[in-house]
């Protein structure tokens, strides 16, 4: 069995749901489970959508019908008998929506919220591509992934209970996906508790992952708008190649750093079963790709630079004149850790710490808070992070862009560079 994921541009509109069709009809002979994201940039407008409704703001129904109209004009171009049931289904769910943005909210619910409000994405994109492709004669079944990956109550970042999850894949889903093509959604599972949970931002590469390793899997292909995995951005560097190989620590670590092309939880599942995975383009899908295997090794380190955008960098000193040393160390850990921030790069010496982290507005004013009141705080905002992996002596200009560098690290293979 192979695992194809797509991501939301390759369901951007309805000719790109027509070219996923396409794809899928060359694998008419294979065993396939297909995971798919939410519809272009709808997971960016259903962010927007809590984040309103949180603030109390009027704006949050203006959103929801921005939402809806996007999805009912690739649905009126994908179906021309508008009393195919998907229109049905449409309703249904953003009526769910809907009811869910009526009821007042709890200050301290906003990640729980955030995971029921925003998994409609990815509900509502499986919705219509499972129901166009049984409209060109694709057989396929569309699944609840939620009845098959199970996590705890970490809400936006759900940890996968590995071992239910593979008991009811293997036991449940293994012998329906032996008979039939499944589609099914990323980014998502549930709790004990029934209640929606998301495997944090961009994890539908992670429940490909998932899938395949609890059904020991062939392969998976991640379906994107890039010719394969790029030592660079082609946006940010003009001269960037492609990556025909590498080997799966090669990709932890892109990924880790920050290459948005792989979700960094996704590599470990497929390592640990050698499951190979390959990265192709669904523009051009006879083209080889990037392939990720345990033999195959990136072609002569060649260096691979990683650009992390709209950046917090938090410097911290005690108060009490006191060393940054264990005990205010934990300290700082445990605030980061309770307010669910990744710490992207770090330094301290003895008498300060600094931090660099993905910014978020909610969650920045929340740290500034709670370190204020053991520490002295600094937040510079608006930064880019340059992550050099096989850093060589010279950086191209076009890195830096004449951009100063604020702190500069460098550990084996790894070059960091914060920029202002």
């Amino acid at each position: 069995m192979k695992i194809f994921k797509f991501g939301g541009a390759s369901v951007k509109d309805a000719d790109s749901v027509r070219n996923v069709a396409h794809i899928l009809n060359s694998y008419s002979q294979d065993k396939l489970l297909v995971v798919i994201s939410a519809m272009g940039k709808s997971t960016n407008l259903l962010e927007s959508l809590v984040k309103e409704y949180f603030a109390g703001n009027t704006q949050t129904f203006s959103i929801l019908k921005e939402l809806k109209d996007f999805h009912y004009n690739i649905a009126n171009q994908l179906f021309d008998d508008k009393n195919y049931p998907i229109f049905n289904e449409l309703d249904n769910l953003f009526l769910e929506i809907e009811c869910m943005i009526e009821k007042e909210v709890g200050k301290d619910d906003f990640d729980f919220i955030y995971d029921q409000i925003v998994s409609y994405g990815e509900f509502i994109s499986t919705k219509i591509v499972s129901a166009y492709l049984l409209s060109q004669g694709i057989n396929n079944k569309w699944v609840d992934a939620r009845n098959f990956i199970f996590t705890d109550s970490n809400y936006r970042e759900g940890r996968i209970n590995w071992s239910e999850t593979e008991r009811i894949v293997s036991g449940k889903l293994k012998p329906f996906a032996e008979k039939n093509r499944i589609i099914t959604q990323g980014f998502i599972g549930k709790d004990r508790e029934n209640a929606t949970t998301t495997l944090g931002r961009e994890g539908s590469d992670y429940s490909a992952a998932i899938f395949a390793w609890c059904l020991d899997a062939e392969s998976v292909t991640i379906w994107k708008d890039v010719a394969g995995v790029m030592n660079a951005d082609p946006k940010k560097l003009e001269n960037a190649i492609k990556l025909n190989t590498l080997t799966f620590d090669q990709a932890i670590e892109l990924a880790y750093y920050g290459a948005s092309v792989i979700h960094p939880k996704t590599i470990q599942p497929l390592k640990s079963k050698n499951i190979p995975l390959h990265v192709k383009s669904f523009v051009n899908p006879e083209a080889e790709g990037t392939v990720v295997s345990e033999n195959m090794a990136m072609a002569n380190n060649i260096p691979c630079y990683i650009f992390k955008e709209n950046q917090c960098l938090l410097t911290l000193k005690t108060k009490d004149f006191s060393f940054i040393a264990e005990n205010n160390l934990q300290e700082i850990f445990r605030i980061f850790a309770v307010n669910k921030v990744r710490i992207n790069v770090m330094q301290n010496s003895a008498i300060s710490f600094s931090a660099l982290f993905d910014f978020e507005d909610r969650k920045v004013v929340q740290l500034e808070k709670d370190f204020a009141m053991a520490f002295d705080v600094k937040m510079q905002t608006g930064l880019r992070l340059v992550s050099i992996y096989n850093a060589e002596e010279t950086i191209p200009q076009e890195i830096t862009n004449e951009r100063n560098v604020l702190l500069q690290q460098k550990s084996d293979n790894i070059l960091h560079l914060i920029l202002e």
